[in-house]
């Protein structure tokens, strides 16, 4: 992806540019901060910014003090997501927590509210707290599962703690309702953050929203999601295994399988250095159907949902590729040569309808994993 695509994608995301994420650490650090901080009476606690990932939205801070539970505070300022679509989240986590699903709880602020608002300059800054999840990252513990433990505990219990809130959100009647999936992703959507340049792309996109619209919507199908279940957003305790979610900002009400489809990408990092496609394919059967065991422990999925899989794992691919758009200019920063090649490996998989990610096609490579260039 040369400097011009990037210019271009610049000036498609121009007109809903508020405030760069740089400038919103800053106005965090030196105004908004010490306000939370009293709407949450965080007095005498140590509050450190944590590193934004790649990709990050908020703005989040761990917050510690002896003799009390470690917290976590989001400051979020991206203006894709309003008032409603906050509570929406807060009240579904709350639900979720209350009924016995592993999820890091929403803490109420000093006026018993599950969100407070900052404005400054002209900024609206939406403000959450929560329990910070027991235990710790994967990638903290360098991907080492539990020490004497077989790592497929990990897998089952990855599809159980999924299974309990699926089953949970078909029982879930919203306050605030949050967003369908189809609303927030659709041809509007593709046409303002995709270049020009790229017409296959937003052509091939576009057809698969619609083929995704002649899907089944029930109650045991489709409900409210994380839709971003992966190994950044929980941290495992690793003297029971126990996994407790946290990072709902994605929420949204859509299929269920969108989860599950996120789960199966994240086996691959598992066996991505594999150099046999065919030893891949046998891994993620066994990663998957293990992963299942857990998930219907706790709920059902049916074989015909099941079957649509690959179609789940390109909408999810459609979404990863729609939303490195969108960081590009809220993190106010260049791409560095292997995100490139990443959103090129992306790219491809979508404008030829490779299935599963490339994963077992030719174009894949255990050297570079998900990457692409051309020859």
């Amino acid at each position: 992806m040369d400097i011009v695509m990037r210019e271009t994608a610049h000036q498609c995301l121009l007109e809903e540019i508020i405030i760069h994420f740089n400038e919103a650490v800053h106005i965090s650090n030196t105004h908004v901060l010490s306000l939370a901080s009293k709407m949450f009476d965080m007095e005498g606690y140590t509050i450190q910014l944590i590193p934004p990932h790649e990709g990050g939205r908020n703005i989040v801070y761990s917050c510690d003090k002896e003799g009390h539970e470690s917290l976590i505070l989001r400051i979020s300022f991206i203006p894709d997501r309003n008032r409603k679509d906050y509570m929406a989240e807060l009240e579904y986590v709350r639900y979720l927590h209350d009924h016995g699903a592993s999820v890091s709880n929403v803490v109420n602020s000093n006026k018993g509210h599950l969100l407070e608002e900052i404005v400054y300059e002209g900024h609206t800054f939406y403000v959450s707290l929560f329990a910070k999840a027991k235990g710790k990252l994967l990638v903290d513990n360098h991907y080492q599962y539990r020490e004497g433990v077989p790592i497929t505990e990990y897998y089952y219990n990855c599809g159980k703690v999924l299974g309990k809130m699926h089953q949970l959100s078909k029982s879930y009647t919203p306050v605030h309702r949050r967003y369908p999936f189809l609303e927030r992703f659709n041809s509007e959507k593709i046409a303002s953050l995709i270049p020009e340049a790229f017409p296959l792309l937003k052509e091939k996109m576009v057809e698969l929203l619609q083929t995704v619209k002649q899907l089944e919507l029930s109650q045991e199908t489709f409900g409210m999601i994380h839709f971003d279940f992966n190994d950044g957003n929980y941290a495992i305790d690793y003297d029971t295994g126990q996994i407790t979610v946290f990072d709902f900002d994605n929420a949204c009400f859509g299929w269920y399988m969108l989860d599950l489809a996120s789960i199966w990408s994240n086996g691959a990092g598992w066996i991505q250095f594999e150099p046999d496609a065919d030893k891949r394919r046998q891994f993620m059967d066994d990663y998957f159907q293990t992963v299942l065991a857990g998930y219907t422990s706790e709920t059902h999925v049916s074989e015909a949902m099941l079957e649509n899989l690959p179609l789940f794992i390109q909408l999810n691919l459609l979404e990863n590729i729609l939303d490195i758009f969108q960081v590009m200019q809220y993190n106010e920063r260049e791409e560095e040569e292997d995100d490139d090649e990443h959103l090129a490996y992306l790219i491809k998989c979508m404008e030829e309808d490779i299935p599963f990610k490339g994963f077992f096609h030719e174009m894949y490579s255990p050297e570079s994993p998900f990457e692409y260039e051309e020859n």
